[in-house]
């Protein structure tokens, strides 16, 4: 991913200001690292299909980064998570204080569709790919999961209606990256079939970090572990046993969808895929 690390500093918003950290506290946040998995899954989906359109893709990935950035810092907040770790650093909070954190949220919210809105595409393609962000992260995908996942913090949900939070708080945006890298190459029918994909994916994604925030340190999971006791995590809600049964019967059906995907598009995404459908049983 280094060329999309390259892509996002030439691309960071770059206007004066008198504010004395704002433009600063925009670009900590985007450039601190973390995995880029959303947009490795677009960008691995267009080199299957037509590699040339790399370039233009990388637009679109770099919309979902800023788009899923923003999430990060909101769910961070004192009103949310409170967490004072992500990415391994301070959250932007804790660095400046609450007003800018939710204003740079904010900020990389609405420039995600800027970002989309001026990729080197037909209007019909930009409107989709704008349409499909805006889904996904927005009243009926990930803003409702986080609305469901904040209200019912001190009440125990049934493992149901925890998927149902984790569909559309993850996995909807994650799914969402996967059909906009074929809305990219034109195959809006092979979307359809990697959007279904990617809600499996993203709801395994979710319960291995449930996983993970009870088997890992804060330093080695790069954000604050330890934290859910009151949240409806698979592992607070059912245990650590059944949670790795979940995961390991989700990931071994992946597996299965990722090796029946035709050769181009499986040779592109199974490095990265088998890493991440298997990282809770590393």
């Amino acid at each position: 991913m280094q060329k999309f690390e390259q892509f996002l500093l030439d691309n960071l918003p770059v206007s004066k200001s008198i504010h004395p950290t704002y433009e600063k506290a925009l670009h900590e946040m985007l450039i601190a690292g973390g995995k880029r998995f959303r947009p490795a899954l677009l960008l691995g989906v267009v080199s299957s299909y037509n590699s040339l359109m790399l370039e233009g893709a990388r637009h679109v990935a770099y919309a979902i980064e800023l788009l899923h950035t923003y999430s990060l810092i909101h769910d961070d907040l004192p009103a949310m998570d409170d967490s004072p770790l992500r990415r391994g650093k301070p959250t932007l909070h804790v660095v400046y204080d609450e007003v800018t954190a939710i204003l740079v949220g904010d900020a990389l919210n609405t420039y995600s569709f800027e970002v989309l809105s001026n990729a080197p595409f037909s209007d019909y393609t930009r409107v989709t790919l704008i349409r499909e962000l805006a889904t996904n992260g927005g009243l009926n995908g990930m803003v409702l999961g986080q609305a469901i996942d904040c209200y019912f913090e001190n009440s125990p949900l049934d493992i149901e209606d925890v998927k149902i939070l984790h569909t559309n708080k993850t996995a909807k945006l994650i799914a969402a990256s996967l059909k906009m890298g074929a809305i990219v190459v034109g195959k809006e029918d092979l979307g359809e079939k990697l959007y279904d994909f990617g809600i499996k994916l993203g709801l395994l994604f979710q319960i291995q970090d449930d996983i993970l925030d009870v088997t890992q340190s804060s330093e080695e999971a790069g954000k604050l572990t330890g934290n859910d006791e009151d949240k409806n995590s698979f592992v607070t809600l059912i245990g650590l046993e059944k949670t790795m049964k979940e995961a390991n019967t989700l990931a071994n059906e992946l597996t299965l969808e990722l090796n029946n995907f035709d050769e181009k598009l499986k040779d592109n995404l199974s490095p990265l895929l088998t890493k991440y459908i298997n990282r809770h049983r590393n």
